[in-house]
């Protein structure tokens, strides 16, 4: 188990970083890229370790992926894999490729490492099932492995689900296109639709109202994908800026969909200055670069849609509370429990090591701002989210700060530590 000792200078800087392509991009082009027939091409995909788990799930099923490109026999010629599909820790390769396998002749069985064998898979089962799809799960509590496919096809459906759950949405999306008919899918807000605005632009559905999507089925044609940077990742940056009076960074190239911004709309609230501009378009989804700029820190709640838009930035939530003043409450965001760790007990338990004040609560959690933190061990659990927001409250500390298992940053930014040590010498 990896430790790193990070010491970060607590004075302002100005830089210009662009972040690693896009997560959840890289995993929807790989996919769409790998159920077509033929050769697309991947631009800036993703570097971390989930997803190179869907490339080697793809590969078990008979795709072709080199760094930048995906060739195919289409997913009606995806072959049956010789083991269990192990998609490591990533959430996202396993639901979003049980769509992909629920429509194939033959069963798939996904899996992952310890975490992922924890998260919830049962949400899959009824938007599955209403296809028409086969779908087993074997484990008491609804966890992984899943079973999926050997049916005899799918037919289209119309489905409501509880959770404002992209992957879920996505992962019915991948199973419709290969239905005999068309299906809808609804959800409450707050969800991510990149699967949804890339099928748009591609033919293979539309927006009914602004929760409903309409998937039209047909073959996957052959597409370039050019991946934006991350906002997940370029969180971590607009957090260090925000954390220190007159910092400055910009991350340019950044995809801005609006299911994917609510982070900056929290640093607003903090009282960070923000600066966002599209500059263009992948397939209908905004791209452009965003300016952080710190003025000091004021206390905020985030609760409601906000939460379940800024789910992944919610540990840096944490560390931002504890610096700014007054009390910072996060309601509304249970799901975090279901997360690489429980996102609230390991937030909670780093702000905690760090000699701030936070308390857990059911939905979420409180944190007390003092204005500082002190060094300290901060234990990640094996979460890349919260080993990346202890390295970051490091700028705060008067002294050090060190990561237990600090490499799981490697499962969606492997440079990030380097680009840590070279934000106060970038010019």
């Amino acid at each position: 188990m990896t430790r790193r000792t990070i010491t970060l200078p607590r004075r302002p800087f100005a830089a210009a970083v662009r972040v690693p392509g896009d997560k959840s991009l890289s995993h929807r082009a790989l996919i769409l890229a790998g159920m077509a027939e033929g050769t697309s091409h991947i631009a800036g995909a993703g570097p971390g370790a989930d997803v190179a788990s869907t490339a080697k799930v793809l590969r078990e099923v008979g795709v072709t992926v080199t760094a930048d490109t995906v060739t195919s026999p289409g997913v009606g010629a995806w072959r049956h894999p010789a083991a269990h599909l192990d998609c490591g820790n990533s959430g996202s390769t396993l639901r979003l490729l049980a769509g992909a396998l629920a429509g194939r002749p033959f069963p798939s069985v996904l899996s992952g490492d310890d975490s992922l064998r924890r998260r919830p898979m049962r949400r899959l089962a009824v938007p599955l099932l209403a296809l028409g799809g086969q779908v087993r799960l074997t484990e008491p509590a609804g966890t992984a492995p899943v079973t999926v496919g050997g049916g005899p096809g799918l037919r289209g459906a119309t489905v409501e689900i509880e959770l404002a759950s992209a992957q879920v949405r996505s992962s019915f999306a991948l199973a419709a296109l290969q239905a005999d008919g068309v299906s809808q899918i609804d959800s409450p807000p707050g969800f991510r639709d990149h699967t949804e605005r890339w099928l748009h632009a591609l033919g293979l559905g539309r927006r009914v109202t602004a929760t409903r999507f309409e998937i039209v089925p047909g073959p996957v044609p052959v597409n370039d994908y050019a991946i934006p940077g991350d906002p997940s990742s370029a969180a971590y940056l607009w957090t260090l800026a925000a954390l220190r009076r007159g910092a400055t960074v910009t991350t340019p190239d950044v995809s801005l969909n609006p299911g994917r911004i609510g982070f900056l709309e929290v640093l607003e609230g903090f009282g960070a200055e923000i600066t966002a501009e599209v500059t263009g378009h992948v397939l209908g989804d905004p791209v452009g670069t965003v300016t952080v700029r710190g003025r000091g820190l004021f206390a905020t709640d985030v609760a409601g849609e906000l939460a379940t838009a800024t789910l992944d930035e919610l540990p840096l939530v944490g560390v931002l509370g504890a610096l700014a003043e007054g009390v910072t409450v996060v309601r509304n965001a249970a799901e975090l429990r279901t997360k690489e760790s429980d996102r609230i007990a390991t937030t909670v338990s780093m702000i905690r090591a760090l000699g701030g004040g936070a308390e857990p609560t059911e939905d979420g959690f409180v944190v007390v701002g003092t204005g500082f933190l002190e060094p300290g061990n901060v234990d990640s659990r094996g979460d890349h989210r919260i080993a990346m927001a202890a390295s970051v409250a490091a700028a705060a500390v008067d002294g050090a700060v060190t990561v237990t298992d600090a490499a799981a940053a490697g499962v969606s930014w492997p440079g990030f530590y380097e680009i840590l040590e070279r934000l106060w010498s970038s010019p």
